[in-house]
């Protein structure tokens, strides 16, 4: 045995009484979310709630169950209010996807840096406009008399503004205003996503062999897959809520489009032509469970949540 071998070796003292250091908490994150929770609570919870008990009762306060529902369901203007939102919706999120996620793959993969930054940015001007500026641009566009692309209109047998708006036309039509006016920021925010893979990733899919489309295909789009689906989300929520450009263009039109042609417009009518706010309440009302349980299947069938195992 060697003098070194019969040092004392020094050994790290356990924690005293076994416990861990703690990491020291802090009160800035609820600072941080005091804001919002407050705004939430006064503008979200506080109204979904008193709309469900609205719906529940009758203008004297008493509990009346399901009546209310059933008594808006069976209004004549209640089944194609819903069937005009279901069809705008339809076309609504089919062009939305499939357009802003092609674009964004484009912008992404096949233009010049420079390019694609100024693409960006004028796709995103029009979501800049207020919602009734837009749908006064398309008062312009869709008038055949001074629309800059008259030839189109009437090329397609619209001669008149009554003639393109016909009902066949509406959900086309508010189709077209919505992405003009929505679809930019998601190609934004769907741009983003797609930087966020790894660049070994797609390098990886080249050395395959995977031309541009195999790679967006295969690789892009299903790695974005959440995002997708929280687009399709959000943009189901606002289409259902659609009411400003229906309105308006019933206004400018004199009355050529109905006046309850989508759900919101059908509760603005109850609650502030008819003074019937318990039935303007069950109408909110089956539009939230509308929303809730496509929001629901949307997350479960793409497992939004789930996280990746390491």
């Amino acid at each position: 045995m060697t003098l070194l071998d019969s040092q004392p070796v020094a050994v790290a003292a356990p924690p005293r009484h076994g416990v861990l250091p703690r990491r020291r908490g802090g009160t800035a994150g609820y600072f941080f979310v005091a804001g919002y929770t407050l705004l939430l609570l006064v503008f979200g919870v506080f109204p979904t709630g008193y709309a469900f008990y609205l719906a529940f009762t009758n203008d004297h306060g008493q509990f009346t169950g399901i009546n209310q529902f059933a008594r808006v369901a069976q209004d004549y203007r209640f089944l194609p209010a819903f069937g005009h939102i279901l069809v705008y919706l339809l076309l609504w999120l089919v062009v939305l996807v499939v357009l802003t996620v092609l674009t964004a793959v484009v912008l992404r993969s096949r233009l010049r840096t420079s390019v694609s930054a100024l693409l960006r940015f004028l796709y995103y001007i029009p979501g800049a406009l207020a919602g009734v500026a837009s749908v006064l641009v398309w008062l312009f566009m869709l008038d055949p008399d001074v629309s800059p692309v008259s030839w189109l209109l009437r090329g397609l047998g619209m001669d008149s503004f009554a003639a393109v708006l016909s009902p066949g036309n509406l959900p086309v039509i508010f189709m077209l205003i919505a992405f003009w006016t929505g679809a930019g920021g998601w190609m934004v925010v769907m741009y983003g996503a797609l930087n966020n893979i790894p660049d070994e990733v797609i390098e990886a899919a080249r050395i395959d062999g995977a031309g541009p489309w195999r790679t967006a295909w295969s690789i892009q789009i299903p790695m974005i897959r959440q995002w997708i689906t929280y687009m399709t989300i959000l943009a189901f929520a606002a289409g259902t809520q659609l009411f400003v450009e229906p309105q308006l263009l019933q206004t400018a039109s004199l009355g050529r489009v109905s006046p309850t042609w989508s759900p919101n417009q059908l509760a603005y009518v109850y609650a502030f032509q008819q003074g019937d706010f318990n039935g303007a309440a069950a109408i909110s009302v089956f539009l939230l469970v509308l929303g809730l349980l496509c929001a629901g299947l949307l997350v479960w069938r793409s497992n939004m949540f789930t996280l990746d195992e390491k």
